[in-house]
């Protein structure tokens, strides 16, 4: 029956342990009959000649002063020495040995000797290669475990990176003292903190009229946030948010479909544009937010998302469209 092993087998031998040593250098001396043919053997296996010179002189001089597992063992012995350059001699000793089928090389007194001693070897390195095999598993999973969690780590310090840069560019816009400056300044931060959060942001676009009336409408932003699309408006007054500046607002989300309504402002909301704002509820979801619960939001590094859903509930569920959010 022919055997053949796998070539990943003999491939993790780099060096002979001592176990290995001894099978190899029996099952050596028994697989073949003379002194020559174990020479040979080694030759075919690209030992270097250096190492087999001086036992073919030996041979050839004084054949009987010499014996089959010494020579052996002292040529396996000088391929461990060998190291890194000794490998592939080495593999490919034990890929003969391992590979050996037809034992009538051997002295038919020493046929069945040799077949058990070539089990032995495959069973050693079949054993090492097992484990081998397991520790090579177990790293490959420590590596794959290690590279996710560095990735996971450069995301989170990306993801810090790009909201700490959010927070910079809001807080500079405190210092800004030009009002309309400062207007469209604000609409590209809040992108950018919408973005930096995980939801979607499509930035201001305007809609103009098919006959030539120019821009009929300006929406600050438009967002995706739970399967919904929010169009998002962006103040920063000096007053509270009143009736006139939230209603073109309402008009817009009044006359799309699905879509709701997120009003941003720097400056708080009158009485009366809460009062329409709660009202509106009961034909379309409209959330007022204020700067100030984003400012909070930075300082603390919590989730925008997780804000909004709060805001989004509290309006949903309590009829309460400014629900102010700073903890």
């Amino acid at each position: 029956m022919s055997f053949v092993i796998e070539e990943c087998a003999v491939e993790q031998v780099f060096h002979y342990p001592p176990e290995l040593l001894t099978l190899l250098t029996d099952a050596i001396s028994n697989v073949v009959r003379s002194k020559t043919d174990v020479i040979k053997f080694f030759q075919g296996a690209g030992v270097p000649s250096q190492i087999l010179t001086p036992w073919s002189d030996k041979v050839r001089q004084d054949r009987q002063s010499v014996y089959k597992s010494e020579i052996a063992r002292e040529v396996l012995c000088k391929l461990n020495e060998l190291g890194d350059t000794g490998i592939r001699s080495r593999r490919e000793v034990v890929k003969r040995i391992v590979e050996w089928e037809d034992f009538s090389t051997a002295y038919p007194d020493k046929q069945l000797i040799a077949q058990g001693l070539v089990a032995n070897v495959r069973k050693v390195v079949n054993t090492k290669d097992s484990f081998t095999r397991m520790n090579d598993e177990r790293e490959r999973e420590r590596q794959a475990r290690q590279a996710a969690h560095t990735q996971e780590q450069k995301q989170i310090q990306k993801l810090h990176e790009k909201r700490t840069a959010v927070k910079q560019k809001l807080y500079a816009l405190f210092q800004e003292s030009d009002a309309h400056k400062r207007g469209k300044a604000l609409e590209g931060v809040l992108n950018e903190l919408f973005e930096a959060h995980g939801i979607l942001v499509r930035e201001a676009f305007t809609l103009r009229g098919v006959r030539g009336e120019g821009i009929i409408e300006q929406i600050d932003g438009l967002v995706e946030f739970r399967g919904h699309l929010y169009f998002v408006e962006m103040k920063w007054y000096r007053d509270p948010i009143g009736r006139p500046e939230l209603s073109p607002h309402l008009v817009s989300v009044y006359g799309r479909g699905d879509v709701r309504g997120l009003f941003i402002s720097a400056s708080g909301y009158t009485p009366a544009a809460i009062a329409d704002t709660k009202n509106a509820l009961t034909q379309k979801v409209c959330v007022l937010m204020d700067i100030e619960e984003i400012v909070a939001l930075l300082e603390r590094e919590g989730e925008l998302q997780a804000l909004l859903q709060r805001k989004v509930v509290a309006a949903e569920a309590d009829r309460n469209p400014f629900l102010k959010v700073i903890s």
